[in-house]
C-alpha cells in the first residue's frame, strides 16, 4: 500500500491511500494508530513530504564503495547523525542553497525507514514489525560545512536539505534489502546501486538505533547512500541554481526537487 501526505484541491491537509497520480483516499483517525480508510476520493493538489518526523537519525558511510570514494574507513557499528525536522522538504519543491554556503551542496540518495510504534531496545529479529514503510530521501549536505565544521550538524540539516517522498509503501509490500536505488541530476544517472550492497541491512538499523533512543512513531532512519555522489567525483559535481535532481528507489518511485538559491 502506498500512504501519502497531500494538499487537497480545497486546501486541506490529509493522509490517505494513493489511488494514482491525482487521487487519495483519505485517512480517518491515527496513521499509526487505529484508523480506517474512507470510502470516498479526494483529489490532490499536490504530495507533501509523507511524514512530519518526531527525530531524524541518518547512518554515515553504511555502503562499502561510498567510504571507498571518500576515503574514509567502513565503521565497524552504524555511524549514526542527525538531521534537523525543519530540514524535510516536499516532494517537487525546490533545494535551496544556503547563503552561508551556497557552493558545495551535494546529492545523497537514500532509502528512509519509517517507525511504525514507540520502539526501545528492539532485537534485530523484532525490528522489522516496528516499521511502518519506507520512503526515498536526499540527505542534502553542504560539503565545505562537513568538512571545516568537523561534524555534521549543520552540514545536514539547513532548511531544505532533507527531502523526502512521495509516499511511503508499507512494509509488507517491499523488501528493503533488494531495492535498486539511484540519483540523476538533470536527467543524468549520478548514483546507480542497490540496497543489498548496504553493510548494515535495515533490520540492524532499527535494533541498533533503538538502544541508543527511543523511536516514537513517524521516526525516520535514512540508510545511508551508495557511491556517485558529487563531491566525491573528478571535477566535483555541486547543484546549483536551476538543477534538477531526482531519487529514485524501486517499488517507491521517484522523488524530484529542484534547486534554487537562497532569496531567489
Amino acid at each position: 500500500m502506498r500512504i501519502a501526505r497531500f494538499l487537497t484541491t480545497d486546501g486541506r491537509v490529509l493522509w490517505g491511500r494513493v489511488v494514482d497520480e491525482g487521487t487519495a483516499e483519505p485517512i480517518d483517525g491515527d496513521m499509526f494508530g487505529a484508523h480506517v480508510i474512507a470510502a470516498h476520493r479526494a483529489d490532490v493538489a499536490r504530495w507533501l513530504a509523507p511524514v512530519v518526523p518526531p527525530n531524524i537519525f541518518a547512518i554515515g558511510r553504511n555502503y562499502a564503495a561510498h567510504a571507498k570514494e571518500t576515503g574514509a574507513q567502513v565503521p565497524e557499528a552504524p555511524l549514526i547523525f542527525m538531521k534537523a525536522t525543519t530540514s524535510v522538504l516536499d516532494p517537487g519543491r525546490e533545494i535551496m542553497l544556503p547563503a552561508p554556503a551556497p557552493s558545495e551542496v551535494d546529492f545523497e540518495a537514500e532509502l528512509a525507514i519509517v517507525i511504525g510504534r514507540p520502539v526501545k531496545n528492539v532485537s534485530e529479529s523484532e525490528a522489522p514489525d516496528c516499521v511502518f514503510g519506507y520512503t526515498c530521501a536526499n540527505d542534502v549536505s553542504a560539503r565545505d560545512c562537513q568538512r571545516n565544521d568537523k561534524q555534521w550538524a549543520r552540514a545536514k540539516g539547513f532548511d531544505t536539505f532533507c527531502p523526502l517522498g512521495p509516499w511511503i509503501v508499507t512494509r509488507d509490500e517491499l523488501d528493503p534489502a533488494a531495492c535498486p536505488i539511484r540519483s540523476r541530476l538533470n536527467g543524468v544517472v549520478m548514483q546507480d546501486s542497490n540496497t543489498r550492497d548496504m553493510i548494515h541491512g535495515c533490520a540492524k538499523l532499527v535494533s541498533y538505533v533503538s538502544h541508543q533512543f527511543t523511536l516514537l512513531p513517524g521516526t525516520l532512519i535514512l540508510t545511508g547512500t551508495p557511491e556517485g555522489v558529487g563531491f566525491a567525483r573528478k571535477p566535483p559535481v555541486f547543484l546549483k541554481p536551476g538543477d534538477t535532481i531526482e531519487v529514485e528507489i524501486g517499488g517507491i518511485g521517484v522523488l524530484r526537487n529542484t534547486v534554487r538559491a537562497a532569496g531567489a
